[in-house]
């Protein structure tokens, strides 16, 4: 399975990153405590495979429009994406508020643990933390729901799971030309615009 960032082939190795800052201390009687506010953001970082194709694309990228999100399709993990026979839009069968870590859907197949996956009212995505087949089901995701979702909103899977971003500006580059007809844009990092 192929993933594209700006119409370019991403490459292996391939980094996605869960950024929940936790801060750990010890005690006076050395029990290690540890606690997080609950945000979390998914971070990418991957080359590309230029062409003569998408090389103008990707140096107009590195630098334009560094105060604009985009999207892409949210890779997926190559062994969840072969077990999964879902459709890409579920149902959500009732309510769920901020904060919970399951959501009930109307699920027509089986979607994996390691799944990632979005809400129609909202831009954070989400990952499956536990196999849930077919029927009225409640799906643990991670993390905590972050948007109340309701029976009108659903549940997108595979494709349609979008990540929105922004670029990090401590990476950017221009492209770089070996030979005179090979071109990279050098690591990429993406992070989630939550």
């Amino acid at each position: 399975m192929t993933f594209y960032y700006q119409g370019a082939a991403i490459l292996a190795p391939f980094t996605i990153t869960s950024n929940e800052p936790t801060y750990e201390t010890d005690t006076v009687s050395l029990v290690k405590q540890r606690a997080s506010q609950g945000a979390q953001r998914w971070e990418m970082t991957f080359s590309t495979m230029g062409s003569a194709d998408t090389e103008a694309q990707m140096l107009v990228s590195a630098i334009t429009n560094l105060t604009t999100s985009a999207t892409l399709i949210m890779p997926q993990i190559p062994s969840v994406v072969a077990g999964n026979t879902s459709s890409v839009s579920l149902v959500i069968n009732a309510n769920a508020a901020a904060g919970v870590s399951a959501v009930t859907i109307v699920n027509d197949g089986t979607l994996k643990q390691g799944s990632f996956i979005k809400f129609s009212n909202s831009d954070k995505v989400y990952m499956v933390t536990a196999d849930a087949v077919a029927g009225t089901v409640a799906v643990s995701i991670y993390p905590r729901l972050r948007t109340a979702v309701t029976t009108s909103d659903m549940m997108r899977t595979g494709d349609s799971a979008l990540f929105t971003y922004y670029r990090d500006i401590n990476s950017l580059k221009g492209l770089t030309y070996s030979d005179g007809l090979l071109s990279n844009s050098g690591t990429i990092t993406l992070i989630e615009a939550v």
